[in-house]
């Protein structure tokens, strides 16, 4: 008996789908139509669901509306603290920049100085007699004395390293020649 109902109960369904089906195809809807339809059918659920099942879901609904609220809460606190993170890396980068040049400018200052006094250095020794600055260069530090010639007359240089001590000369010499100017 059981097995009996059962096949009618899927007889009949089977029949009304496809009788269902068929009324679908020959049917045209309106978007308008087509929206009450399923606004109707989504009035006809909600009944069924039952007042019970409607509350939980309105509770979830609300509680899920608070965690989103608290993460869009998070999030903009984030987006204030990039933008002051960001603008407090750009005043540093700033500050950076300034004492950057500052330290660029002193650096600049001092080669000046010492541009300077190895100018007056030069015109010096080039006023001097060629013995007096083969002595005075022969005690000087290498490279300083190396500096000094290269900003010479090659006439006066060789007069000068003609006038050293042999050793010292060759060594100037040598350094002279590797002297980028």
């Amino acid at each position: 008996m059981k097995t009996l109902s059962l096949f009618i109960l899927m007889f009949l369904t089977i029949a009304s789908y496809a009788q269902d089906e068929k009324s679908k195809e020959n049917l045209k809807y309106s978007e308008a139509d087509f929206e009450k339809a399923v606004q109707d059918e989504f009035v006809k659920r909600m009944k069924k669901v039952g007042r019970s099942n409607l509350i939980d879901f309105s509770n979830e609904l609300l509680k899920k509306e608070e965690t989103l609220l608290q993460k869009e809460n998070s999030l903009k606190k984030k987006e204030e603290q990039l933008a002051l993170n960001e603008s407090e890396l750009k005043k540093r980068f700033e500050e950076f920049n300034k004492e950057q040049q500052n330290f660029l400018t002193c650096l600049d200052n001092e080669d000046k100085k010492v541009e300077r006094r190895l100018r007056h250095m030069v015109d010096v020794v080039s006023g001097m007699k060629p013995q007096t600055a083969a002595n005075l260069l022969s005690q000087q530090d290498p490279s300083l004395s190396v500096k000094i010639l290269g900003e010479l007359d090659a006439t006066k240089v060789s007069k000068i390293f003609n006038l050293m001590d042999k050793e010292i000369s060759a060594k100037l010499q040598k350094q002279f020649m590797t002297l980028k100017k």
